[in-house]
């Protein structure tokens, strides 16, 4: 079964695409990556993002504007993949609700039915919620993903995301959770000083030096502290946040970035030391700025770092290569939360269906989840 994964992260700059055919084989899943890709959003699409986010206040008016054009480019970029048999779409996270340590509700939009009218196939959206209301804190979902394809490698292992937030899963520990921000807060320094996106390779941070002061008055946020599980989004980490950091000091950007990139490494490194991993396969854009991964390894010495590549899994791809196996999985009636990561009572089905052209028709549901994903890269795959 082909499916197509979508998904638009918390650097809300694109939407990242994946084409997975998906082959049973007693209780292992293959998966052979047929195309990988992003779509950057417009900027003028980008900019109402940005506009729309935490602490701005909206209006419904802007919610119904952002969810239609939001659908659309979604629309738009599942149109330019190869075809598939289902689509399973993330949307763009406006708002995670948390309170004192507990998600209340969660906020995704792109209407789905946009996909399901122009290429004609089911679409699996709106995952998260499901798992909220059950108690959980909806996120990381990716962790459902992450069990089965660290399964049966040695030693004590774990899975880093980099992407505006960092999410570390601990299999082993039955444990996923956010750790932090990874590229949230650098980005946001970055477009209020330069209005360029992100720091390319990390070529300010690397010509700047920490500020240990600045440092260790941000490792004292109270998120550090809560036990798992435990979720984050821009709702906290965002610029205004930044600003309020950083006033007391007046660092310039390269001191700031440098001192940002310290604070992912350490609040991620922190957890891969308690956790003792021997090996953390790493993806996400943090994966390509040098001065954050010099930070982890400096900071965790013990564990060996290594691209979700080596699995199978290209790196930029991975959010969206786990979005089309949970659409997978609801497709089949199938179970796409690990409850002792998201803190739900049980493990749920996830998503609501959005029927494409003609009957609804899909497949018969299984009776177990596999216990292994094992991927491979079609050699026409787009990365």
């Amino acid at each position: 079964m082909r499916v197509l994964g979508l998904i638009s992260g918390t650097s809300h700059d694109g939407i990242d695409n994946a084409v997975v055919d998906w082959t049973v084989d007693g209780d292992v899943l293959h998966g052979v990556v047929e195309h990988v890709g992003a779509r950057p959003y417009e900027p003028e699409l980008r900019a109402a993002i940005v506009a729309a986010l935490p602490p701005r206040a909206v209006d419904m008016a802007q919610v119904c504007r952002l969810d239609t054009l939001i659908g659309q480019a979604f629309a738009r970029a599942a149109d330019e993949c190869p075809e598939a048999d289902l689509v399973c779409s993330h949307g763009q996270t406006l708002y995670h609700w948390v309170e004192d340590g507990r998600v209340l509700g969660t906020l995704q939009l792109g209407q789905p039915a946009w996909i399901a009218e122009l290429l004609g196939v089911p679409v699996v959206s709106d995952l998260r919620v499901r798992d909220v209301s059950a108690g959980g804190h909806g996120a990381p979902l990716v962790a459902a993903f992450d069990v089965p394809l660290l399964a049966g490698l040695p030693g004590r292992t774990g899975a880093l995301n980099l992407g505006g937030i960092a999410n570390l899963t601990v299999p082993g520990a039955g444990a996923a959770y956010d750790t932090g921000p990874a590229s949230a807060l650098l980005d946001a320094a970055v477009l209020a000083a330069t209005g360029m996106p992100y720091d390319e390779d990390g070529r300010l941070a690397a010509a700047g030096s920490i500020h240990e002061g600045m440092l260790a008055d941000l490792l004292a946020d109270p998120y550090y502290r809560r036990t798992p599980p435990k979720s984050t989004g821009k709702e906290l980490f965002h610029e205004g946040y930044l600003a309020r950091a950083a006033a007391p000091y007046g660092l310039d950007l390269p001191d700031l970035l440098a001192t940002l990139a310290a604070l992912t490494g350490e609040t991620a490194a922190a957890e891969v030391r308690r956790h003792r991993l021997d090996t953390v396969v790493v993806s996400g854009g943090g994966l390509r700025n040098p001065v954050v991964m010099d930070e982890l390894r400096r900071r965790a010495p013990a564990a060996r770092f290594v691209a979700s590549d080596e699995l199978g899994v290209p790196s930029d791809a991975k959010e969206a290569i786990a979005f089309s196996f949970l659409g997978w999985l609801t497709a089949h009636g199938l179970p796409g939360t690990v409850p002792a990561c998201t803190g739900a009572s049980g493990p749920r089905v996830l998503g609501t269906v959005t029927p494409g052209r003609g009957p609804l028709r899909l497949p018969a549901p299984l009776a177990q989840p596999p216990k292994r994903v094992r991927l491979t890269v079609a050699a026409a795959s787009g990365r």
